[in-house]
């Protein structure tokens, strides 16, 4: 006995297959052992089907097949298993295919094909795509691609996504792949999975196709779907995806949901369509307030001079608006600086001189943002005028202080103006080099009929004897005040300094910078002639200044979120054989992409951040190519993670370069978010060795806090002005963050994304990166007599209310429920949109992160995204007595 069982071993060992049969064999008894009676009677009732499908008469074929698809269909199963009928049919796959090359009765054929393809979605070989396959011998057309159900046609999708990308790699016709494939859409479209719709067109590249089976009933979900994919997707399918989110909301929609994706798509004719498409003025009028906020400027659509449209298009009642909200908040009296410092709580024991220039110049900064926008201050307009204030700072720190005014008075022209004008004629150049930028300040954001800016400021650029530092004001003052309006005689004050070599290095860098502003985003050509070739002829002496680097962002500023249309821009930047032009490229670069999301160009600049340059190089490229990573990833939430993870990195093994712009890079991507994470890694990064480091840590807290009144940083950065209170340079830097966290009495925002965090205002985001670029050099810019620079940060304040107005857009109060966001894109039935929320009363203020919706059904928004300023419509449907229930 025992030599039989060596016997049958040693032969298993010769002879594998064997084995591998008698262990097959030996399993499949173990597992009929195992089955309940009620599955060996199901077996059994299985294989006598299979059994009499092998027999010659055609006619039992039929009776067979209606037997076993009757089997099939009163199966049940659990979401985690396989239904029984499939499972014990496995072991006859082979030998129903088989059956099915032998059979000739068509009628027969196509009822197996069937069944075949249900088995193939399970007992797939080799990916055959035996599931596809048999449902096109089977037939797809009238509704039998749905015989299966709904998870047969998902697997049928995948597989018919792999067969069209297999037969495109090897050049094969797929036109029958296109028609079953919109059979699968159609099934889809009708059984509420139109993302599954979405994602099998875009595989065959026919998302255009998506118009056609949209209705009103899914629509929103087919659009909010694929303006979320957008962004995740490679040029031009990106803009695809918006295209046709805009064709279906054109057809099915309203014009305030085509208008941000007229907007993103960058296409005036766009606008003028939906604008033309409003069908009441009060629909023009919520079209309006959105192209204000993104400062689209087009007064040529508005018809029959209507003042009401243009004030609402011009922002004219803003300053009015931020007002009311203000003293529904208890907010109008004024704060001091000393309000924000909280000194008594720092701790210090040294003494301080109150009076230095130093600390009035800080303290200038934070009355300036911690007052803007509210007309009033305790230094400025306090007294009959702020002469005493001025002349308590030192030569340009009068200027800033001067134009204080501007962010003071922010938004409210005719007012402000009166308070300015006394500054103008002072002997002083300092102080009237503040007011005129003042001036510049004042109108940012708002469009004025007597065109101020313009009128006051041209005249101080135009004439040759004035003072350098006053022709930089007026520069400066136009490219705030005009920032994307392209205005043509704007840029005929601007060009001829931007293009004379014989300006001074700092006149012309700024010039380019203020047209690279007005012509933000335009890829306007005859601007960056001009301003490459100053590029070209300028001396070396002249491209190595500290300003030098605002002529690189001025010409990157015209391609702001074009893309991938600067290439001739980039190879004519070869010729400049001077580091800016390396410089200039990055920069280009970056800002072609910011907000895009793009990954590929993120790993180009990691690239770029990984060099290890040797002392005598320019590492100016590595530092831009950090703040890129952070401006092309903020518009994308995985990407932001992703980006604040690669920070952590390159702050380990970058060099110094890279480690000083990391913290400012952090800053672009969580502009007034002040995420727990990134503020204790910003707090780590304060106390860091290298000066640089800290003082752009600092800074970035002030930035990541903007106008939050976060109460954790600012102990944090209480706790910073005592650590730093012997160093002058970072206390200042201190000071400035503590004025930025607390912008507008905690009302204002600088993050350039609205409208549902869905379209970014390029001139917001310009107000942010000048600030951030100047701080690449802070030792010879912010932190010396460039201080102005940090003025820019007006372009990028907003109030972030939600104000609503009644039909005679006349403001009214409403009820609003204000919680958190929830991404609920591509979520079956109606999820909710916010959760953690309180109701309140308009007017209300809207975190970064938050998100509201009406509590009642009094009114009807006339736009979809409740943000900024929403017209309400009485609801004809809704009982005023009826109970509210908020």
């Amino acid at each position: 006995m025992v030599e039989k069982k060596q016997s049958a071993a040693a032969d298993d060992v010769l002879n594998p297959k064997t084995a591998a049969e008698k262990l097959t064999k030996k399993k499949a008894k173990d597992e009929q052992d195992e089955l309940s009676e009620e599955d060996q009677q199901l077996v059994a009732e299985l294989d006598m089907i299979v059994e009499r499908l092998k027999e010659p008469p055609v006619e039992i074929h039929r009776t067979a097949l209606e037997s076993l698809v009757g089997i099939i269909r009163s199966a049940s199963s659990s979401m985690t298993s396989v239904p029984k009928p499939l499972k014990f049919l496995k072991a006859h796959y082979e030998t129903l295919a088989g059956l099915y090359e032998q059979w000739a009765d068509e009628r027969n054929m196509k009822a197996l094909a069937s069944i075949l393809s249900l088995l193939g979605m399970a007992y797939d070989k080799d990916n055959r795509r035996d599931c596809l396959k048999y449902r096109l011998l089977a037939g797809y057309t009238d509704g039998a691609i749905a015989e299966w159900g709904h998870e047969f046609v998902r697997h049928l999708a995948m597989e018919i996504g792999l067969e069209y990308s297999a037969r495109i790699d090897e050049e094969q016709p797929t036109d029958y792949l296109t028609e079953v494939a919109l059979e699968a859409v159609s099934f889809f479209f009708k059984h509420n999975a139109e993302v599954d719709a979405v994602d099998l067109l875009e595989v065959l590249g026919r998302h255009e196709l998506v118009a056609e089976y949209a209705t009103k009933d899914t629509f929103e979900r087919v659009c909010r779907y694929m303006v979320s994919c957008s962004p995740l997707l490679a040029s031009p399918t990106d803009m695809g995806y918006l295209l046709t989110a805009r064709t279906i909301y054109r057809k099915l929609g309203t014009p305030s949901q085509c208008l941000p994706l007229s907007i993103r798509l960058g296409r005036p004719d766009l606008i003028k369509e939906d604008w033309d498409s409003c069908s009441t003025r009060l629909e023009k009028a919520q079209l309006a307030f959105v192209m204000a906020r993104q400062q689209v400027h087009m007064p040529e659509l508005i018809e029959d001079d209507d003042d009401e449209l243009l004030a609402c298009m011009n922002n004219a009642n803003l300053s009015k608006h931020f007002l009311g909200l203000a003293r529904e908040l208890e907010l109008l009296d004024p704060k001091s600086a000393e309000d924000i410092y909280k000194s008594h709580l720092e701790n210090t024991n040294a003494d301080m001189a109150l009076d230095s220039a130093r600390h009035n110049l800080a303290s200038t900064f934070v009355n300036a943002f911690v007052n803007a926008g509210y007309g009033v201050d305790k230094l400025m307009t306090a007294n009959a005028d702020g002469n005493e204030w001025i002349y308590k700072n030192k030569d340009l720190g009068m200027l800033s202080a001067s134009a204080s005014l501007g962010a003071i008075m922010l938004w409210d022209v005719e007012v402000g103006l009166n308070q300015i004008d006394k500054y103008l004629y002072t002997n002083d150049n300092s102080i009237k080099a503040g007011a005129i930028l003042a001036i510049g300040m004042l109108t940012s954001s708002v469009h004025d009929d007597a065109d101020s800016a313009k009128a006051l400021l041209a005249d101080y650029i135009a004439e040759e004897n004035n003072p350098a530092i006053v022709k930089l004001a007026a520069i400066c003052g136009l490219g705030i005040a005009y920032a994307g309006t392209n205005r043509e005689d704007i840029l005929d004050l601007l060009m001829p300094v931007a293009g004379d070599t014989e300006t001074t290095i700092d006149l012309a860098s700024m010039a380019a910078l203020s047209a690279g502003l007005v012509c933000i985003g335009s890829g306007n050509g005859d601007v960056s002639t001009v301003i490459l070739q100053a590029m070209m002829e300028r001396a070396d002496m002249d491209l190595n200044h500290k300003y030098a680097r605002f002529m690189a962002l001025g010409l990157s500023l015209l391609y702001l979120g074009t893309q991938d249309t600067y290439d001739t821009i980039l190879e004519t930047l070869k010729a400049v054989t001077h580091p800016i032009g390396k410089q200039a490229s990055i920069l280009m670069q970056v800002c072609a992409y910011a907000g895009s999301g793009n990954v590929l160009e993120v790993q180009k600049l990691l690239h770029i951040c990984a060099e290890h340059l040797g002392e005598k190089e320019d590492q100016l490229p590595q530092a831009f190519a950090v703040l890129g990573v952070g401006l092309i990833s903020m518009g994308e939430s995985i990407g932001s993670e992703m980006s604040l993870r690669t920070f952590d990195h390159l702050m380990q093994y970058g060099e110094p370069y890279v480690r000083r712009a990391v913290p400012l890079a952090m800053s672009l991507v969580c502009a007034s978010n002040p995420v727990v994470g990134v503020l204790d890694t910003l707090n780590k990064y304060s106390h860091d060795n290298d000066k640089s480091v800290a003082s752009s840590a600092i800074f970035a807290m002030g930035v990541v806090g903007a106008g939050t009144n976060n109460a954790r940083l600012a102990q944090l950065l209480r706790q910073l002005a005592t650590y730093y209170h012997k160093d002058a340079d970072l206390l200042f830097i201190v000071r400035i963050a503590q004025g930025l966290l607390h912008m507008g009495k905690g009302t204002m925002t600088v993050n350039p994304y609205h409208h549902d965090r869905s379209l970014l205002s390029h001139t917001a985001l310009a107000g942010l990166l000048v600030p951030i670029v100047a701080m690449t050099n802070a030792e010879k810019l912010i932190m010396t007599d460039s201080h102005f620079l940090l003025y820019y940060f007006v372009r990028a304040m907003y109030p972030r209310l939600l104000i609503t107005f009644d039909e005679d857009l006349e403001g009214i109060s409403a009820s609003v429920r204000v919680g958190q966001a929830v991404d609920a894109v591509g979520q079956v039935g109606r999820p909710k949109n916010i959760t953690g929320f309180q109701t309140h009363e308009t007017p209300v203020l809207l975190a970064h992160s938050e998100r509201a919706e009406l509590a009642t059904e009094k009114y009807i928004p006339l736009t979809s995204v409740l943000e900024g300023f929403v017209i309400l419509k009485r609801n004809p449907d809704y009982k005023d007595d009826e109970e509210e229930n908020p």
